[in-house]
């Protein structure tokens, strides 16, 4: 009893042993078909591409104005930064730049410590810095902002930025170009090799906005201080969008 009971086990394991062998094969083969199939069928694709560049006039600029302040307690330092900065918001409010227009960006108390030799780190008090972004639609108004939060006691202007405020506009009309040269592309590409274009399958879209951007500008670089405002030359915001298209073809 015993032996043929063995003898049931072994045969059992041999049949385990054939079904997995044949799911492997049979898994192995699967694959090679779908990887078969896959290169066949982007063996019957191209892709094209196209390019829509729009070049637009920036309606908004962008100014980040800050107050950096130093001092041996955080009652100075603070009561100072914030009588500077409320200073410098009620004097770019009188310009007429709305409520919605002016944004805190940046709050960061920390302390400041001097390391020496001798002494190790020392501690020498703190530095509080304040920063807020202003949006100015006027720009007659740009180089008033400027000189007038300098004035007021902002010894940081920063990263002068025109861009568009709805770019949508824009951007539809970059696509329609890049779309346009893709579909031209794709008909060049069939005709010089004789392929025949079949259906649009797929449709990749790139966008990339080109911000128009000026360097940092400090209060010693002449802006503020009763000298007169810059004239600042917004210039043009180029759009572009990249289209790729991806037929069959026959």
């Amino acid at each position: 009893m015993d032996e043929q009971l063995k003898v049931f086990i072994k045969r059992g394991q041999l049949m385990i042993a054939i079904l997995i062998a044949v799911l492997v094969i049979f898994l192995f083969a699967q694959m090679g078909y779908q990887q078969k199939t896959l290169d066949q069928q982007n063996a019957n694709q191209i892709t094209v591409s196209g390019e829509g560049k729009i070049y637009a006039k920036p309606d908004v600029a962008i100014v980040n104005l800050g107050v950096h302040t130093q001092g041996a307690t955080v009652a100075e330092v603070t009561g100072s930064n914030t009588k500077e900065m409320n200073a410098i918001i009620s004097a770019v409010k009188k310009l007429k730049i709305a409520d919605k227009d002016i944004q805190t960006t940046n709050y960061n108390l920390t302390p400041l410590y001097n390391y020496t030799e001798k002494a190790g780190s020392v501690f020498q008090g703190y530095t509080l810095d304040q920063n807020v972004q202003v949006k100015v639609r006027d720009f007659t108004k740009i180089g008033d902002v400027l000189a007038d939060a300098t004035d007021s006691g902002a010894n940081l202007v920063g990263d002068l930025q025109f861009t568009i405020d709805n770019p949508q506009q824009f951007k539809d009309q970059a696509r329609a170009k890049a779309i346009a040269q893709a579909k031209l592309n794709a008909k060049n590409l069939a005709k010089e090799s004789g392929l025949g274009l079949g259906k649009l399958i797929n449709v990749y879209e790139g966008y990339s906005p080109s911000p128009i951007m000026y360097n940092a500008m400090e209060k010693s670089s002449g802006i503020g201080g009763g000298i007169a405002a810059p004239t600042i030359q917004p210039g043009q915001q180029e759009i572009d969008v990249t289209i790729n298209l991806t037929y069959q073809v026959r």
